[in-house]
């Protein structure tokens, strides 16, 4: 496995393909909006310079890095001749159902199909194709290039061959991965969820205000990052998605999330990348400092 297709070149995307690049992998970074694809290599570039600058890697390494990435604007055309896709779209299910479908008709037949999603069923979306058996969840954390842990996901049909395959693969990129069975949220985010919607509810309640409740959660529990922060670093919207897969696949009113969340997200207030959440980061030594925090 040599060849690796990473379709959204978003956040997650640009990660996963620099984590892959850095490791001398053939990347093809896929996305339909030429704007977003200039975007996803301008951050890979600046992170690389960043390492650079903290002597973890060479000038040789970062340029062989970046030569090891090819954009493309045309699924069709960045999947040909590739042993795995990594679908790295918006946590929506009908547009990653799509993406799979059209993924099942034009790449090889022996191509593994993954998918970053953090909470939608793998088995939901290896249906749509005729190859569910090549169809696992690759839940990479952000940052990509620094975090360890890679969730891999086993849908009702993935094959022992496929996910022996994708475990080494993990490890040979220097992640952590740990195998889990396909239910919503998986195991990172049925956790993580609920204590990130309890701060919030917390928050709305009256109980104590965002700097309180990050500082009590840091200093009393040793989180590096308090849940508040946490939740504008992931993206509100990203986290109102995955409330809602909790929240419908288990129809558990533990899961349903605060009123204040789905306000701030209808608001546009979605943390780091609206430039406004729980904190202000309109400024861009706001925005620089939270990124500093995980370089």
């Amino acid at each position: 496995m040599k060849n690796i297709a990473v379709i959204g070149a978003g956040t997650m995307g640009n990660g996963i393909a620099h984590t892959f690049a850095q490791f001398n992998y053939n990347v093809h970074l896929i996305d339909i909006s030429e704007t977003a694809l200039n975007k996803g290599i301008a951050t890979i570039t600046k992170n690389l310079d960043r390492m650079v600058a903290k002597e973890k890697i060479s000038e040789t390494d970062k340029t062989a890095t970046l030569n090891n990435i090819t954009p493309f604007t045309s699924i069709e055309n960045g999947v040909k001749d590739v042993d795995l896709v990594v679908e790295a779209a918006t946590e929506n299910v009908a547009l990653k159902s799509k993406i799979f479908k059209q993924l099942d008709d034009v790449c090889n037949e022996n191509t593994i199909l993954a998918t970053n999603t953090s909470s939608i069923s793998i088995t939901q979306i290896a249906a749509v194709t005729n190859r569910p058996e090549k169809v696992i969840g690759m839940h990479f954390m952000n940052p990509v290039p620094i975090m360890k842990l890679v969730e891999i996901i086993r849908g009702y049909n993935t094959s022992d061959a496929v996910m022996e395959t994708i475990v080494n693969l993990s490890k040979e990129i220097k992640k952590t991965p740990v195998e889990v069975n396909d239910y919503p949220g998986f195991v990172a985010n049925r956790i993580l969820m609920p204590m990130i919607n309890e701060s919030i509810e917390t928050l709305y309640n009256g109980v104590a205000g965002v700097t309180e409740i990050d500082t009590v959660m840091k200093l009393g529990m040793a989180h590096p990052m308090g849940p508040l922060q946490l939740a504008d670093f992931i993206g509100l919207d990203v986290c109102l998605s995955i409330l809602n897969v909790l929240y419908d696949g288990f129809k558990n009113p533990k899961y349903a999330p605060c009123p204040l969340l789905v306000n701030m997200v209808m608001a546009g207030k979605l943390g780091v990348k609206s430039g406004e959440g729980f904190y202000d980061y309109s400024e861009n030594r706001k925005a620089e400092k939270v990124a500093k925090m995980f370089s």
